[in-house]
């Protein structure tokens, strides 16, 4: 295998836990982060105490605050900001030679949408409009079910890595196949950013029912799988209604994999704000929707769903979608109704 050298933007739990994966493959990578005690525990400790704690990192992983020394003559650059601060973060760095000549190969691990005034943008979308024209249908999508905690640990992980470039999301392709990651290439980039953001929607609502579980008479295992499937045709059809192009899509790793994950591991934090919804009654820290997103600091940990729920039920809207799943948790989010009274109403008792 050629060692490549990989810039990741963005040093929280997941872009490091890649990067790690990476660096421990051969590769020379190189993080950003915005904090300075993330970027001295990486180079001096070789942890990130602050995002990824407890989990040894490979010395061939390095960090800095400087974002464009970090994007300079790097073969990769991998981008794990925040859908927020997405397009902010790519400016930064968008005129170093490698990324103004389109020299380097743009990838993201970014999850969710992106507002825009003509509806919720993709994450691609919104990327290639902060780069160089050259890179119009050219970055790439990297997603899967992938917690970092387990991707630190070196355990087995599938992911697939989706470009209208073709060649780009099989370069992409390889370079992820390092040890303990099994990844795919896809031409779907639609689908595949739809199944990454959208299941954290369906996770919310998994972990409500799943904490409604423990103590209901009606609410049992056949429940949450009822809900899974059903949250997995929801993504399909919001999917399509987008551009999606490959069934298969749905029921790749990307799809089912990734939504199953999400929904069942103890490291969810979707499935776990779920929990809290019910267990400590987390909602009532907040008016609405509105003002969860704008305050989503108070919950301790990001909900990535809790946003996207938002933005996918504009697009319903827009596209006259019956996705009652997802719409529905927007009315709890939206304090309109109970989260008991949205699960009794989704299984037909209301």
């Amino acid at each position: 295998m050629d060692s490549k050298t990989v810039a990741i933007i963005g040093a929280g739990a997941w872009g490091t836990a890649l990067g790690c994966a990476l660096a421990r493959g051969g590769h020379t990578v190189e993080a950003w982060a915005l904090e300075e005690d993330v970027v001295n525990d990486i180079n001096t400790v070789h942890e990130n105490k602050r995002y990824l704690p407890g989990y040894a990192l490979h010395p061939n992983l390095s960090a800095s605050q400087d974002i464009r020394k970090v994007a300079a003559g790097k073969d990769f650059i991998i981008i794990a900001s925040p859908s927020l601060y997405l397009q902010s973060t790519i400016r930064q760095f968008a005129d170093v030679p490698n990324v103004a000549d389109g020299t380097s190969i743009i990838a993201s691990l970014t999850k969710g949408f992106v507002p825009a005034a003509d509806g919720p943008h993709l994450i691609l979308e919104t990327m290639e409009q902060a780069l160089p024209a050259s890179y119009k249908n050219s970055t790439v999508y990297v997603a899967g079910p992938s917690h970092a905690e387990e991707v630190a640990l070196g355990k087995i992980t599938g992911l697939i890595a989706a470009s209208e470039h073709h060649r780009n999301a099989i370069r992409v392709r390889d370079l992820l196949r390092v040890k303990g990651i099994m990844a795919y290439a896809s031409f779907d980039t639609v689908g595949v950013q739809v199944c990454a953001a959208a299941k954290n929607v369906i996770a919310i609502a998994y972990g409500s029912l799943d904490a409604l579980a423990e103590t209901s008479d009606i609410f049992g295992d056949n429940t949450e799988s009822l809900l899974l499937a059903a949250g997995l045709n929801e993504i399909q059809t919001l999917g399509f209604a987008m551009g999606a192009t490959h069934a298969e899509t749905f029921a790749s790793v990307s799809g089912v994999g990734d939504l199953d994950v999400t929904c069942k591991s103890k490291y969810g934090r979707n499935r776990r704000f779920g929990q809290d919804i019910i267990k400590t009654d987390m909602l009532s820290r907040f008016e609405n929707i509105d003002d969860l997103i704008a305050n989503v600091k108070k919950v301790g940990y990001l909900p990535e769903g809790a946003i996207a729920c938002k933005y996918v039920h504009e697009v319903a809207e827009a596209k006259k979608l019956k996705l009652p799943i997802c719409n529905g948790l927007y009315r709890v989010l939206n304090k309109e109704v109970t989260p008991l009274a949205f699960l009794n109403e989704l299984v037909g008792l209301e």
